[in-house]
């Protein structure tokens, strides 16, 4: 179930033995209530949670463990690496990418994971069709990655992308709910033939 692949140059198995079936990925799961809800909810998804905090994982695999989900694969690995080429092309049929790091400074913005390199690198692993799932409570950045997307030639908005999942929220959604505020959501899906760059 636990997975490492930090610095490594590993090609993943992409069903990991399991018959076809559709596969989502949570880029930076965290403590993993987005991905262990998504995988109760689906019990016919493959669903891999990736993170690079190993104790996050390993308590992420034990909540997975109690709770009888036997569709979730958890990778230790960097999205950059994970995405760049550890996932196979054409393999994931929705990646989610949930309140990651704003890096709200200036000067710090050259280490935003989404840029439009990463954009490419999710394209290249959606299955023709796959969805893009993205959400940040930093409206700017949220707004950054809007305009990404919509200059991407790989993408096409997909406001219907996130039915399924309605109420399935990570922890950092559920805190800044508390606070009144509100999380805002986006989806994209690849261009029906799939995405050629």
């Amino acid at each position: 179930m636990l997975h490492i692949i930090t610095n490594t140059y590993t090609v993943l198995q992409p069903l990991f033995g399991r018959p076809p079936m559709p596969t989502e990925l949570d880029m930076g799961c965290g403590k993993g209530r987005f991905a262990l809800d998504l995988a109760e909810r689906f019990p016919d998804r493959l669903i891999l949670g990736a993170d690079v905090m190993l104790g996050r994982l390993r308590k992420v695999a034990k909540k997975a463990d109690r709770r009888g989900l036997e569709n979730v694969e958890l990778l230790r690995a960097n999205n950059l690496e994970l995405v760049g080429y550890q996932i196979p092309d054409r393999s994931i049929s929705r990646a989610h990418l949930l309140c990651p790091d704003p890096w709200p400074k200036d000067k710090h913005r050259n280490k935003r994971l989404a840029t439009t390199d990463f954009f490419s690198r999710i394209a290249r692993i959606l299955t023709p069709g796959g969805v893009f799932h993205f959400a940040t409570d930093h409206v700017p950045y949220f707004e950054a990655m809007q305009r990404i997307a919509e200059m991407h030639p790989a993408f096409e908005r997909a406001d219907d992308g996130l039915d399924d999942i309605a109420g399935i929220k990570t922890d950092f959604e559920l805190q800044w709910e508390a606070q009144g505020k509100r999380v805002p959501h986006a989806a994209y899906r690849t261009a029906a033939g799939g995405a050629r760059l």
